[in-house]
C-alpha cells in the first residue's frame, strides 16, 4: 500500500461515518511545524488547524482546534468551556490521554470524547485540514461535518 493509500484510524472513522474527506500526505521526516505542513500541502495556513489539549482548573480535559499559525488565548479558551482557567497539558501526557503523539494529534478518534472547541474562523471555509492522527497525514473535510462528528462548538480562541 502506497503512502497515498495508507489509512489512519481517523480516516477509518470518517469512512465508517460516511463523512467525505480528502487525504493529504507530507514528508514526516521533514520535522515541519504546522505552517510548514500547510506550505508543503499547498494549503492556506488559515485553513490548516492544529489540535491542542488543555486541562481546566476543575481537572477536566478540553480539546481546542486553531489555525496552525495562531496562538491559543488561554483566557478565551477557559471562557469558551466555562472554566476559571485552562493550561496546556504536558507533552508526555498527550499519548496516554488521547492516543496521539505530539504532531499527530487529531480531534477525531481520541481515546475518550473530550469537550472540543474550534476557533470560529473554521466556519469561514468550505473545507479545513486537521491531522489524520499520524505525522505525515492530514485530512481535508467540511468543518461542519467534522464539528458534528466530535460534538464541537466554536468560539474566538486566538490571541
Amino acid at each position: 500500500m502506497s503512502k497515498k493509500e495508507e489509512k489512519t484510524n481517523v480516516m477509518r472513522v470518517l469512512d465508517q461515518k460516511d463523512i467525505p474527506y480528502t487525504p493529504h500526505a507530507y514528508d514526516p521526516e521533514a520535522r515541519l511545524d504546522g505552517a510548514g505542513v500547510a506550505r508543503q500541502l499547498g494549503q492556506d495556513p488559515e485553513r490548516v488547524f492544529k489540535t491542542l489539549v488543555a486541562r481546566g482548573a476543575s481537572g477536566g480535559l478540553y480539546v481546542f482546534d486553531i489555525p496552525v499559525e495562531a496562538n491559543l488565548d488561554l483566557k478565551k479558551a477557559a471562557r469558551a468551556v466555562g472554566e476559571k482557567s485552562v493550561s496546556m497539558i504536558r507533552q508526555k501526557e498527550l499519548l496516554p490521554l488521547t492516543g496521539y503523539i505530539h504532531g499527530g494529534c487529531s480531534p477525531v478518534g481520541m481515546r475518550k470524547p473530550y469537550p472540543t472547541v474550534f476557533d470560529e474562523t473554521a466556519e469561514l471555509f468550505d473545507t479545513i485540514c486537521v491531522s489524520a492522527g499520524k505525522i505525515g497525514f492530514q485530512v481535508e473535510l467540511s468543518p461542519t461535518a467534522l464539528m458534528e462528528l466530535v460534538g464541537a462548538s466554536t468560539a474566538d480562541l486566538t490571541v
